[in-house]
């Protein structure tokens, strides 16, 4: 059994900072692409950013410039910093990973539970 749990969230003022972590638990030999998504009150879940196992990362238009995936693969851990915020990145904050190699199974799609970030005055 693997497990994906977020952390870091919380409340920030526009134009504040924030950083999201999202440790990955269990018999994880390694991990493929890990990324976050994101889904605000009444839409749907939507991509932010995701990062593969060698570094190459992708971002949604709405965040390029002022968010940075990074992962640390010893840690089986990403991050997401988040720069100035905005009132509209309010959302709960998904972690990813597309596929685990496990020591003795492999887990696909693989969820963490969420981490509420607002952004308000």
């Amino acid at each position: 059994q693997v497990q994906l749990v977020e952390s870091g969230g919380g409340l920030v003022q526009p134009g504040g900072s924030l950083r999201l972590s999202c440790l990955a638990s269990g018999s994880i030999v390694s991990i493929n692409t890990m990324g976050w998504y994101r889904q605000a009150p009444g839409k749907e879940r939507e991509l932010v950013a995701t990062i593969t196992s060698t570094g190459s990362t992708n971002y949604a238009d709405s965040v390029k410039g002022r968010f940075t995936i990074s992962r640390d693969n010893a840690k089986s851990t990403i991050y997401l910093q988040m720069n100035s915020l905005k009132p509209e990145d309010t959302a709960v904050y998904y972690c990813n990973a597309d596929k685990i190699f496990g020591r003795f199974f492999d887990y696909t799609d693989n969820w963490g539970r969420g981490t509420h970030v607002t952004v308000s005055s």
